[in-house]
C-alpha cells in the first residue's frame, strides 16, 4: 500500500461562458464535453489523460498569476496549431537547465495556461514506485 498520491485528477477554474469554453478548450486541446448525470452546472472536459472542471461565474475575478500548465508532445506542431486559430503567445523561453521550453496563453476567460515541452523527458512521464527502505538500502550498499 501507498501513501503517496497518483497524479491531480482535475483541477477546476470559474469560467463567465459555459459554451464558449467548451468549444475553446475542445478547439485548442482536443478535449471532450462530458455531460453531468447530476444536475450540476459544471462542465466536465476530459482528455482521457487529464480532465478540468469550470464552474459557471457572473464575473470573473483576476486569476493571474495563478496558473496550470500542458505539457505537449510537439512543441513547434503545437505553436503551429495555435497560429491557425488565431491564438497569440507570449514569448518562447527556453530553460538552459534542462533545455525545456515554455510560453502563456489565455483562455478567453483570461486563465492563464502554461505550454510546456521537455525534449528529453518520455511521453507521456510514466511514474516510477519508490524503492522498498530494505531494497534502498541493499542498492546503496548499506
Amino acid at each position: 500500500m501507498s501513501d503517496k498520491p497518483a497524479y491531480i485528477h482535475h483541477v477546476n477554474f470559474p469560467t463567465t461562458d459555459p459554451e464558449r469554453t467548451i468549444e475553446w478548450y475542445t478547439k485548442v486541446f482536443g478535449m471532450k464535453y462530458i455531460k453531468p448525470k447530476s444536475n450540476t452546472k459544471v462542465v466536465l472536459m476530459t482528455r482521457g489523460n487529464f480532465d478540468l472542471h469550470f464552474t459557471p461565474v457572473e464575473e470573473m475575478d483576476r486569476m493571474a498569476p495563478y496558473h496550470f500548465a500542458v505539457e505537449v508532445e510537439d512543441w513547434d506542431g503545437f505553436l503551429d496549431h495555435l497560429a491557425k486559430l488565431g491564438i497569440r503567445h507570449t514569448r518562447v523561453i527556453t530553460r538552459p537547465e534542462n533545455n525545456s521550453q515554455f510560453c502563456y496563453i489565455h483562455d478567453p476567460d483570461h486563465t492563464m495556461i502554461e505550454l510546456v515541452f521537455h525534449a528529453r523527458r518520455p511521453y507521456p512521464p510514466v511514474p516510477q514506485p519508490e524503492p522498498e527502505p530494505a531494497a534502498a538500502a541493499a542498492a546503496e550498499g548499506r
